[in-house]
C-alpha cells in the first residue's frame, strides 16, 4: 500500500456513539458479498472494522483501507490487517478475489479514478460489491446547508464535498473501466438520527471546517431550522432522507 499524504482525521468512539446504523444497516451488502473461505477481500474506507470482521467470519481474509488514522488502530485493535490509505492511491493489481466498499465512495469526487484502482487490484472474475450514496441521497440535508451558505455570503462558496450518481452514470463508469453490472439499484432508506446536530458535527466538517466557531454555530442553528420542517417529526424525530447505490459488478 502507498503512503499517502491525504488523509481524515475520525474520532471512531463519537463515530459509533452517534452513527452506529452505518454498519449495522449495511449487513445486506455483506450478504450481497456473500464471502468464502479462503479468498481475499479488500475493504475500502473500512472505518473501524466492524464489517470487516464479519467478513472475516467467514475464513476469507480481509485486509482494510482507510484514510482516517484513528479508524485503522481501531480495526487493527480487532485483528484486521489495515492500512492508512485512499482509493485514489491504491497501488495493488490483481491480488483480490473481490473488493467491498460501504458508505464511502460517495466521498470520492474522482468516481473513474477511484473504479480504475478497484478494477486493477482485482483478479479477472473478481467482484466489486459496494454501497454508497446515490442521486437524491440527503437532498434536503444538502440543500439545507446551501441555502445557509447562499444567505452569508461571509462563509464564502458552498464547496459541495459528496457524489451521489445514478444508476446509469455510475454504470457508465463501471463500464468504462472493463466491468460488468451484475446488479445496481438505488434504494430509498430513511434512516432515523439521534440528533441532527450529531450529524452535522461528524459529517458536514467538509463544507464547515473553514468556517470560524462563531460562523460554524450561526450555520448549525439555521440548517436545524430549515431542516425541522422538512426530515423531522415530533411522532419519529429526526429521519435523514438517505438514498443508497448498491452495486455488484464483474471484472471482464
Amino acid at each position: 500500500m502507498k503512503k499517502t499524504e491525504e488523509t481524515n482525521h475520525w474520532n471512531p468512539e463519537n463515530y459509533n456513539k452517534h452513527t452506529s446504523f452505518v454498519s449495522a444497516l449495511a449487513m445486506p451488502v455483506v450478504d450481497l458479498l456473500d464471502p468464502k473461505e479462503g479468498e481475499c477481500i479488500l475493504d475500502v474506507g473500512c472505518g473501524d472494522g466492524t464489517l470487516a470482521v464479519e467478513m472475516e467470519c467467514s475464513g476469507a481474509k480481509v485486509v482494510g483501507v482507510d484514510m482516517s488514522a484513528e479508524m485503522i488502530d481501531w480495526a487493527k485493535a480487532k485483528g484486521i490487517e489495515a492500512y492508512v490509505g485512499s482509493v485514489t492511491d491504491l497501488d495493488y493489481e490483481d491480488e483480490f478475489d473481490a473488493v467491498f466498499s460501504n458508505a464511502m465512495l460517495h466521498w470520492v469526487k474522482d468516481a473513474n479514478g477511484a473504479v480504475q484502482n478497484i478494477a486493477k487490484s482485482l483478479k479477472i472474475g473478481g467482484r466489486f460489491i459496494c454501497e454508497f450514496g446515490g442521486k437524491g441521497n440527503a437532498y434536503y440535508l444538502v440543500s439545507a446547508m446551501q441555502e445557509v451558505f447562499t444567505n452569508h455570503p461571509e462563509f464564502g462558496d458552498f464547496d459541495n464535498p459528496w457524489y451521489f450518481p445514478s444508476v446509469e452514470e455510475y454504470t457508465k463508469v463501471l463500464e468504462s473501466e472493463g466491468f460488468s453490472v451484475e446488479y445496481i439499484e438505488i434504494i430509498p432508506r430513511p434512516t432515523p438520527m439521534d440528533d441532527i446536530s450529531n450529524w452535522l458535527d461528524i459529517f458536514a466538517n467538509g463544507v464547515t471546517s473553514h468556517l470560524s466557531t462563531e460562523q460554524y454555530e450561526v450555520f448549525k442553528k439555521e440548517v436545524i431550522k430549515i431542516l425541522k420542517t422538512t426530515i423531522y417529526s415530533e411522532k419519529e424525530g429526526w429521519m435523514l432522507d438517505y438514498k443508497r447505490l448498491r452495486v455488484k459488478a464483474i471484472k471482464s
